[in-house]
């Protein structure tokens, strides 16, 4: 790994952590210091980050981390709802007594820290669960995007889970009903399931901004 994949790997983990808020500058400079680091690791990073949808570079301005607008966040749930349940109808007949394994640990691990309410882990493990349900689709090409997604949304993800208790007792029993749907090989109502799971996380978040916005 490069000096730069470092400092990108320790900014993309303030900026999905919520540590770096949206629109916070990153300023080259403070964060060659802060990493003890040349701009020059710096700069490339900051690139690198923007093409995953992390940080915007404006012209004469620098850097900053990158916001979304309700439109393009419903439009990223919307792309998300279309190519999962595709590749969970590939992935589902294949999975392995290793990864149902992988998949009881993760849905162990996520109640424990949904109940403890520690929202920086949500997202890893969110992720990490819809990886292991949709490695054997074996459609690399459509698997990235899939990723880049995951990525982009996983700040609003932890955002719907943490908007009430209710959120969180039904992505957990969703999460649990999916992997069971999958386990005694009803791919179609996991796929089904795995489309309204991701509509409903998308409705929550959208009614939570406009009540934000109105409220502001």
């Amino acid at each position: 790994m490069t000096v730069a994949d470092q400092a990108a790997d320790a900014l993309r983990r303030k900026i999905m952590s919520g540590e770096l808020a949206e629109g916070f500058s990153l300023r080259q400079d403070a964060l060659a210091a802060e990493f003890g680091i040349s701009r020059i690791p710096v700069r490339e990073a900051l690139v690198q980050l923007e093409g995953e949808g992390l940080v915007k570079i404006v012209a004469h301005k620098g850097a900053v981390v990158s916001g979304l607008s309700l439109d393009e966040i419903s439009e990223l749930f919307m792309l998300r709802s279309v190519l999962e349940p595709l590749l969970l109808k590939k992935s589902a007949p294949k999975l392995t007594l290793e990864d149902y394994a992988q998949l009881d640990a993760i849905l162990a691990e996520y109640k424990v820290e949904l109940l403890a309410q520690h929202t920086t882990r949500w997202g890893e493990l969110n992720m990490r669960l819809h990886d292991v349900l949709l490695a054997r689709a074996n459609q690399p090409r459509t698997a990235a995007i899939v990723a880049a997604l995951l990525q982009q949304t996983d700040r609003y993800t932890r955002m719907q889970l943490s908007l009430s208790a209710d959120s969180i007792r039904q992505a957990q029993h969703e999460h649990e009903e999916l992997v069971d749907l999958c386990r005694h090989g009803d791919v179609r109502g996991a796929a089904a399931l795995l489309k309204r799971h991701i509509e409903h996380a998308s409705r929550d978040l959208e009614r939570f901004i406009l009540s934000n916005r109105r409220a502001g």
